[in-house]
This record gives C-alpha cells, sequence and structure tokens, in this order.
C-alpha cells in the first residue's frame, strides 16, 4: 500500500520520526514519573521535557500544562463551571459554543444542559459577533468555546476580538485548537485565549496524548479524572512516559511550522485544478483565513459516499469531513451552521494534506478526481436519457 496517497491529515497525521525515535528511546525501561526512585526521576525528567516542549508551541507557562488522553478530554476538563480566577471563586453560570464546534464541544462538558446555548456562524462559517454580544449580555460569569481553526472546514476564527468580547463581558473563553499547530499563530497569549485544547495527534505525535493549556490565573477547582494527584492534582492515573515524549518531540518540531508556506502552494495547486475539472465545484470557507492544509469542497449532484469509495479504490484517502462519527459517512453539521443546502453538503469531501505531500501526489489526485467526475457525469446523462 505504499503507492497510497495520504489526504486526511486532519483526521490524524503520520508519526513523525522526531517522535518515533523519542517514544523508542522511552520505552528502554521501567517509567512511572511518580515513584521517587532514580527509575521513576528520569521517567518524570520525560515528562516535564515535553511539558516544556508543548509550552512552547503554545506560547505558555510550562506549570500551566496538563496532559491529558486527547483532545476530547481536555475540552472536558475545560468546560466546567468550576473555573476560578484570582479571587473570583463563583462558577460560570452559562456556556456559549459556535454551531461549527466539535461534538465533545458542542455536547456542553460538565455543564447542565440548560445552560449551554449555541451562538450562530455566518455563511463563511464566521462567529456573528453581535449575536454573541447580544447573548453574553444575559449572563453573569460566562464561559464561551470557539474553534481555533475548524477541523472540517478550515476556517480561522477571528479569537483575539473574539476574546476582546468575552473579557468585556466577565466572560472567559476557551478555544479548541487541535488543527492550529504546525500550521498557524498559536500562541495562547497573542490570542487572548483563556483555555486551549491541543492534541499530539494531529501533529505527528502518537495518539492517546492531549494537553489543555491555562493562561495566567485560571484555576479549575475540580479534576475531571480524580486519582493520585498526578498533574497538579487536575488529572489522576499514571503518566503515559513514552506517549508523552513522542508529544513533546513531535511539539518541538510543528513549533517551527518551516513549511506551512509549501503546504499552503500545494492546497491552492489542488483547489485551481479542482475549479478547472468542475467549474461549479463549491470550496467552503473560500473568503475568509483558512488553515493552509485543508480544502472542504463539493459539487452539486455527487454523493460524498459514492467518491470516498471511488477513490479509496483509487488509492487515495479522504474524508466527508469529521474523523469523529464512528467511520459513518454523515451529513456535516458545519456545514448545515453555514447554510449550505443538504443536497450541496451530501457532496461534501475534505482533502487536508501535510509536510510530505508532494505536488505529484496533487496532480494525481486532480486526474483520479476528473476521472471520477466524468464518470459520475456519463451515469447521470444516461439516467436522463
Amino acid at each position: 500500500m505504499t503507492d497510497r496517497l495520504y489526504f486526511d491529515w486532519n483526521a490524524t497525521a503520520p508519526l513523525r520520526p522526531e517522535a518515533r525515535a523519542a517514544m523508542i528511546a522511552a520505552l528502554g525501561g521501567p517509567t512511572n514519573a511518580s515513584s521517587i526512585h532514580g527509575e521513576g526521576r528520569a521517567a518524570r525528567a520525560i515528562v516535564e521535557k515535553a511539558r516544556g516542549q508543548v509550552a512552547a508551541m503554545a506560547g505558555a507557562e510550562t506549570k500551566n500544562v496538563t496532559f491529558t488522553s486527547g483532545a476530547t478530554e481536555a475540552n472536558m476538563l475545560a468546560l466546567t463551571p468550576h473555573l476560578e480566577t484570582g479571587i473570583d471563586k463563583a462558577p460560570r453560570d452559562r456556556l456559549f459554543v459556535a454551531t461549527t464546534e466539535h461534538p465533545s464541544v458542542r455536547g456542553g462538558g460538565r455543564f447542565a444542559a440548560g445552560d449551554v446555548e449555541e451562538v450562530p456562524v455566518d455563511s463563511d462559517g464566521i462567529v456573528d459577533l453581535d449575536e454573541l454580544k447580544r447573548r453574553l449580555a444575559g449572563a453573569k460569569r460566562p464561559l464561551v468555546s470557539v474553534m481555533l481553526g475548524n477541523n472540517e472546514s478550515g476556517v480561522v476564527q477571528p479569537i483575539f476580538r473574539i476574546a476582546e468580547v468575552v473579557h468585556a463581558a466577565n466572560g472567559l473563553l476557551h478555544t479548541d485548537a487541535v488543527q492550529a499547530p504546525g500550521r498557524i499563530e498559536c500562541d495562547i497569549d497573542a490570542l487572548g485565549a483563556d483555555l486551549m485544547t491541543l492534541s499530539s495527534h494531529k501533529i505527528g505525535g502518537p495518539q492517546g496524548a492531549g494537553a489543555l493549556i491555562r493562561r495566567g490565573d485560571v484555576h479549575i477547582s475540580d479534576a475531571l479524572i480524580k486519582g493520585g494527584g498526578q498533574e497538579r492534582g487536575l488529572r489522576g492515573g499514571t503518566e503515559s512516559v513514552a506517549a508523552l515524549a513522542g508529544y513533546g518531540a513531535a511539539a518541538e518540531v510543528a513549533a517551527a511550522r518551516g513549511d506551512v508556506a509549501r503546504i499552503a502552494v500545494l492546497r491552492d495547486r489542488l483547489e485551481t485544478g479542482l475549479k478547472s475539472v468542475s467549474p461549479a465545484a463549491m470550496i467552503f470557507g473560500e473568503a475568509v483565513q483558512r488553515l493552509p492544509n485543508t480544502s472542504f469542497f463539493a459539487v452539486s449532484g455527487a454523493k460524498a459516499e459514492t467518491a470516498i469509495i471511488a477513490l479509496d479504490l483509487n488509492g487515495i484517502a479522504v474524508s466527508s469531513g469529521s474523523a469523529c462519527s464512528s467511520g459513518k459517512v454523515q451529513g456535516s453539521p458545519v456545514l448545515a451552521a453555514m447554510g449550505v443546502r443538504p443536497e450541496i453538503a451530501r457532496g461534501a469531501i475534505r482533502a487536508s494534506i501535510g509536510w510530505t505531500t508532494t505536488e505529484a501526489e496533487i496532480d494525481r489526485f486532480l486526474q483520479a478526481w476528473k476521472t471520477l467526475t466524468t464518470s459520475l457525469l456519463k451515469e447521470k446523462r444516461e439516467i436522463a436519457a
């Protein structure tokens, strides 16, 4: 299967060589980072090195990095009424989430269902700031969660402006930023967010590791997983030392963002080719800033399931959007929130690329797409006849 093309990097990225090497080195001995003997101290050193690497990638203080099993757990840890700032110990009274959020955020975390509201986005997928202001006026201590770079459309939210609106309303802002590192600015201070969710396997680290980043004096007063007091009491359970070693190594490489310009050129090449083959193709979020590696598109009359299977048989892996849907091809709630008609949304395909993608691979994808669309048009003509 070495000749297959992988165009689903937003679902998960291939393991970076640096991460693999760090993991293998960490697997060399007994690694319980809570033990006080020499072996335990060595394991602790690996974990804290990784914490520093992830903190550097996010522009955060090392002490404000809490490791989790992944982004979903980090989102659950963040979305709680029990967030404290300085001397303000009162719980958050409302949670506001954008309609284009990941299911783990739209579920409301640890807020009661009646205390969660969704904030609409415009046709480009950008949060409606006027509506956000109006909703926040009815809350005393709100928490707002808005994704930095959308996992399906790639649309980048104006997090700094959103943070200004939220803070003016005595609120706190959480951002799910798992798609951002290595692709766009992901400095928590520069963004103005108070909490940030990150994930290892989206940047070429192993699956099973993630992080919640806090800024300033924000403190979580109730742990999601209670146990032996690991992660400064915020996440009980023995740390996965090898996974965190790999995560740290991947974070160090991703922080450099060395391949972003080349990837952006490849994404543009893909979209130019798509429009050449299918002039009626719709590229969602095209008018606003997007992640440089992501293209979410559809052609009227084409079904995503048919296209994905056909491309897979042609050796090309793409998706119809979020990978967090038990392997099913289904309608995109992101596109529904953007007001895309169901008959168009049913054909939506996401192609996301990464640091190993080449021009030749883009051209091979476009040739496969041309063959596919030609076949679909022929079928439609035969049915019409």
